[in-house]
């Protein structure tokens, strides 16, 4: 997912670009809002921290970039594109080292395992919607 602060800056074209150029095949992907409710759902997972309702916040701010990608070991090797979940611990050339400001606003989510990725694929996505 590319968050509300990579689609407000214009970085989609070339977060994409960086995915895609990494072997990710993308197979389904929408322009989209989370609601409050959406976002709540979405991040139910860490509602008792002190930050959820300032990450609720944040997600629900702007539009969104959803995307189901594929390739071999995907979720390992989208974790090492993206980088750090802190943009200053990122490696250089990772998509949060040249795209996100903070920890707090880091331009994009990715799927901690594989279960989770099922789960947050159809979350956003119907069937009929995955090629």
């Amino acid at each position: 997912m590319l968050k509300p602060d990579a689609v407000e800056n214009g970085h989609i074209g070339a977060i994409l670009e960086k995915i895609t150029g990494a072997g990710f095949k993308i197979a389904a992907m929408k322009y989209t809002q989370l609601s409050k409710r959406d976002a709540e759902a979405f991040y139910a997972v860490h509602n008792e921290r002190p930050f959820f309702g300032e990450l609720v916040s944040f997600m629900t701010r702007g539009p969104i970039v959803a995307a189901i990608l594929e390739k071999d070991n995907a979720v390992e090797d989208f974790r090492a594109l993206i980088g750090a979940t802190n943009p200053a611990e990122a490696a250089e050339g990772t998509i949060r080292k040249l795209f996100a400001k903070d920890i707090g606003e880091n331009a994009v989510h990715g799927s901690d395992s594989d279960e989770n990725a099922a789960i947050e694929g159809a979350f956003h996505f119907a069937g009929r919607e995955i090629y």
